[in-house]
């Protein structure tokens, strides 16, 4: 099964109590078996982690270019400011999906940029949790 990591930032942790009338009812234990049930069904075999910490996550998208790892992304409120996320995703050796729960572009206008989504393969947004279904879609597609 080919491998694929499934990065998630800031306050991901926190699904189903942090503004569920926005983020919905689901928690990060459902997200994670969500992913992994998916990539079982898609044949790849999928590592779900998540990090409030910006140099953790930089470390991992080091980890997943050297492995050659392909890499679903929900860099949370990093999409925002971290350059040093956006120059992590620059290095990438495998396709790297942006996903967001939410649809940025119809929230608060501070989150309307992205500053990943240029080094990124694509960006998927605005479809819940099925956000994750479709990117794993999207990697299972480009290894064909």
């Amino acid at each position: 099964m080919r491998p694929v990591y499934v990065l998630n930032g800031p306050n991901l942790s926190r699904l189903g109590t942090r503004e569920p009338d926005v983020y919905g009812a689901e928690d990060f234990s459902d997200l994670a078996a969500l992913c992994r049930e998916t990539g079982r069904e898609l044949g790849l075999s999928v590592d779900v982690r998540q990090t409030d910490d910006e140099a953790e996550m930089v470390a991992w998208l080091h980890e997943a270019a050297d492995g050659r790892v392909p890499v679903v992304l929900n860099p949370a409120a990093f999409t925002h400011y971290s350059y040093a996320l956006r120059d992590a995703i620059a290095q990438r050796t495998a396709p790297l999906v942006e996903v967001h729960i939410t649809n940025p572009a119809t929230r608060e206008e501070f989150r309307h940029t992205s500053v990943v989504a240029a080094v990124a393969t694509g960006t998927i947004a605005g479809f819940g949790l099925r956000s994750y279904v479709l990117a794993l879609h999207a990697i299972a597609e480009s290894a064909q």
